[in-house]
Formats: structure tokens, sequence, C-alpha cells
């Protein structure tokens, strides 16, 4: 045998054999190794326990997810404190301490999706320097600005699929940094003026899903970044003329499923070439009030998404007809 092979193929031996020495895994999960770094992956849901047993100080990414883990400590994460991604994905968690990223200020990312959390105890995220907090899908009915300290990093938030019925301006005036903010499927009936006046880096903003009925004109008037906003599967039913100004970069506006019957003369002036809507599922009124949007679609029929589902809710003459294919005179414009 090639002598340069052999030797080859005896240091990759002797390196697989320290590292099986080295790094060992925890029961019921599964771990990758690079040179900095490794991940482990928990996804037994006969584990009920934090596998603090078999990690060692390198871990940088850290997944347990459906499981039956029922709560998780400052201690538990001091086996781990190089961590940059900590994912709890349903398991069980009901609570979570106050200090428990104390032990891992290099964490970034943490994911808290389909848990059971209802209350968080103040300053439970101010010990690390998280970008991403996701939240999602838990039981959560209020949320705090005691969580965040001041001119928190965070430019990432989920709190969608909770039960919010209002998102307080205290709680967003902590995170200026925010580009990504989704609040949909909560129960949020209104938003004051103030609420996102902080967030001047917002570049996407979901609110679909709740029980907004009405917006005040100077909602997004501090948010100029905004490139989409998601207001879809809410119960508005009219926008100020105004609820656009100043978005020139606004991309994607999705208004389905609400109850418009009209959109004011102005709404969609000046729109980029690449700006795209949906408005499928509102009860349009096809009389003469409805001439702004029709004269819109009829022009910019490239900018919107299921165009030939925007049809008449009224006059029963026009039910169900689509609203570009309608002459001026149906629309009782001559």
């Amino acid at each position: 045998m090639n002598l340069w092979l052999l030797l080859t193929l005896t240091a990759l031996a002797e390196y697989a054999y320290q590292t099986r020495g080295t790094h060992s895994c925890p029961d019921l999960c599964s771990c990758s190794f690079l040179p900095s770094s490794a991940e482990v992956v928990c996804s037994q849901s006969s584990l009920t326990y934090f596998p603090a047993d078999g990690l060692y100080p390198n871990i940088t990414r850290l997944s347990i997810q459906s499981t039956n883990l029922s709560f998780i400590t400052a201690r538990h994460l001091s086996f781990v404190p190089l961590l940059n991604h900590l994912q709890l994905y349903h398991t069980n968690l009901s609570s979570l301490p106050s200090d428990l990223l104390g032990a891992i200020p290099h964490l970034s990312t943490l994911d808290l999706t389909g848990n059971q959390l209802i209350h968080l105890p103040p300053k439970v995220f101010v010990h690390s320097l998280l970008r991403s907090l996701v939240l999602k899908n838990n039981l959560i009915e209020k949320a705090h600005g005691e969580w965040f300290s001041d001119n928190s990093s965070l430019t990432w938030l989920d709190l969608s699929g909770n039960h919010l019925m209002s998102i307080s301006a205290s709680l967003l005036q902590k995170l200026p940094h925010l580009e990504n903010l989704d609040l949909s499927h909560n129960h949020l009936q209104e938003l004051q003026p103030d609420t996102l006046e902080n967030l001047h880096h917002l570049e996407t903003l979901n609110l679909a899903g709740n029980k907004l009925i009405s917006l005040k004109p100077s909602t997004f008037s501090h948010n100029l970044k905004l490139s989409q906003l998601f207001l879809q599967e809410n119960q508005l039913r009219e926008l100020p003329v105004t609820i656009l100004q100043g978005l020139q970069h606004l991309e994607l506006l999705l208004l389905n499923q609400n109850r418009l019957q009209y959109l004011p003369s102005g709404l969609l002036d000046d729109r980029k070439s690449s700006f795209q809507m949906t408005i499928t599922g509102n009860p349009w009124q096809c009389d003469a009030n409805l001439e702004y949007l029709w004269k819109w679609l009829t022009n910019h029929p490239q900018n919107v998404f299921f165009l030939d589902e925007v049809v008449c809710d009224g006059p029963e003459a026009l039910k169900h007809k689509q609203v570009v294919s309608l002459t001026d005179s149906q629309l009782g414009l001559k």
C-alpha cells in the first residue's frame, strides 16, 4: 500500500478514536461536530429532563423540540456557555426563571414556539444580546416592557398566536432596532397612534388575524422603512386616506378578508412599480364610490394578486361580478 495513503488512514483512524472519546452526545439526542463548534438536537418525546450529561462547553446550537421537558434553569444552560442559538420548540414549558439566560451571554436567537407560557418574569431577556426572539403559539396575555433592557439589540420579535388584546408603546420603546414584528393571530382590537412610534427600522409588520376594526391615520407614520405590511383577516371597515403616506419602500400590502367596501381616493397613489397587494374577500360595493379602486385596478392589474377574485358584494345586480370587468355606466358614473 502506498506509504502516504497508509499514514493518512492511520491519522484519520486516530482522530476518529480521539473524537469519540472527547465528544460524547446526550442520550435521546443527535450531535454534529465541527472543529470550533457543535450542534445538539433532542427530539424524542420520551425526553423529560434537560440533557446535561454529554453536553460540553463549545456547543453553539441546542435544539430541544417535541419533547416532554417541563422546566429549564440557568444552571442547566451553564453547561453550554458559548451557546448562540437555543430552540425550545413544542416542549411543555409553562414558566421561565428570570435568570435563565444569565449563563449564556452570547445567545443571539431564542425560539420558544409552541409552549404553555402565560406570564414571563421581569428582566427575563436582559442577560443576553438577543437579536431574534420567537414566542409564537404560547398563551401569553400581555407583553411587558420589563422583559427587556433599554435599547435592546432585538431585531426580530415574533409574538404571533398568543392571547394579546393590546400591545403597549412602553414595550416597543425598548426595541428601537426591530426590523421584523409579528403580532398576527392574537386578539388585538386597536393600535394606539404612538404604539409603533419608536420603530424607525421596522421593515416587516404582521397584524394579520386580529380583530382590528379601524386604524388611525398616523399609525405607520414613523415606520418609513416598511416594505411588507400584513393586515389581512381583520375586521377593517375603512382605511384613512393617509395611512400609507410616506411609505415609499412598501412592496407588499395584504388587505384580504376584511370588511372594506371602498378604498379612499388617493390611498394607492405613487406606489412603486414592484408594489403588490391582495384585496380579495372584502364586500366591495360596486357603485360610484368604488370609482377610485376600479380605475386603479384597471390601470395596475399586474400589481394585484388574484385580481379575478376581486368581486362585487353589492348591489345585487352586480353581485360576484369581477370589479375590473365593470363599466362606468354599471358603477353609475354616467
